[in-house]
């Protein structure tokens, strides 16, 4: 019998069940990779917005990733809403202190619906602290923004974004594409050395709550699998568009994705 990966995402709890570790375990099942998690806040939240944050003390964070680590050790590992600085700070000390490998960083700062999930002084600190230990890193446009201080707003910013990224310690930075103004879908992978570059339809669709989420953890979990870095990427891309075509069309607001299309490679 083939061993079965574990993964571990680090992340906040979605009631809504569309983004955060709902959306992150359910991205894992669909790769075939046994998921784990530690919860850092539990969210209220739908399709139509975020209305409430509850954070989980940072002791038991980090009691949860020890649990993990020292009994079902990740092949990979990712890390979604940390919502303050001091728990980017205790999650990077967790990362560095189990040598969690793989480890993708998906900054979530801003929620499908805009609203704003990261304090404004944790910004820095997710560059000074957990940039430097990321596998990979996949912001969108927003986000890029944010961590390298400039615009993002079309392919030759998103290039020299990803290039500065890397330079501040990333080992590869994936800029995703789904806010820009055009009919497709520009992604860009640059791991220091090496370009990647690929190009979809953009689906008219409202059902695109979770999708940073779900690509982070479906990355995580071609990792886990020990595929290349920009084959892991590309199946995980492969695996949103479908999971966003056949998104069930639930509530009333931005909508899920259908987490149980199968994950490429399987």
């Amino acid at each position: 019998m083939s061993v079965i990966p574990i993964a571990l995402t680090i992340a906040g709890s979605d009631s809504g069940g569309g983004a955060g570790i709902q959306a992150d375990l359910k991205s894992f099942h669909a790769f075939g990779v046994f998921g784990t998690s530690a919860i850092t806040a539990i969210t209220v939240q739908n399709t139509l917005g975020v209305t409430g944050v509850h954070p989980i003390p940072i002791d038991v964070v980090q009691a949860q990733i020890r649990a993990v680590a020292t009994d079902l050790p990740p092949a990979a590992c990712k890390t979604g809403m940390l919502a303050t600085a001091a728990l980017v700070r205790a999650v990077a000390e967790s990362i560095r202190e189990h040598h969690l490998p793989n480890y993708v960083l998906d900054p979530v700062m801003v929620a499908t619906s805009g609203d704003r999930l990261l304090d404004a002084d944790a910004e820095r600190t997710i560059v000074e602290e957990l940039i430097p230990l990321a596998t990979l890193v996949t912001p969108n446009l927003d986000e890029a923004a944010i961590l390298v201080g400039a615009p993002v707003e079309d392919e030759p910013a998103m290039r020299r974004a990803a290039e500065a990224l890397v330079e501040m310690g990333a080992k590869a930075a994936l800029l995703k594409g789904g806010h820009l103004r055009a009919d497709e879908l520009v992604d860009v992978l640059f791991d220091g050395r090496e370009w990647h570059t690929w190009r979809r339809p953009k689906l008219a669709t409202r059902n695109t709550h979770g999708t940073g989420c779900t690509l982070s953890a479906a990355a995580a979990a071609g990792l886990a699998h020990g595929r290349p870095l920009a084959r892991a990427v590309e199946d995980a891309l492969e695996y949103v568009q479908r999971a966003i075509a056949a998104a069930p069309g639930f509530g009333g607001g931005h909508g899920p994705l259908n987490h149980m299309v199968a994950g490429p490679g399987l």
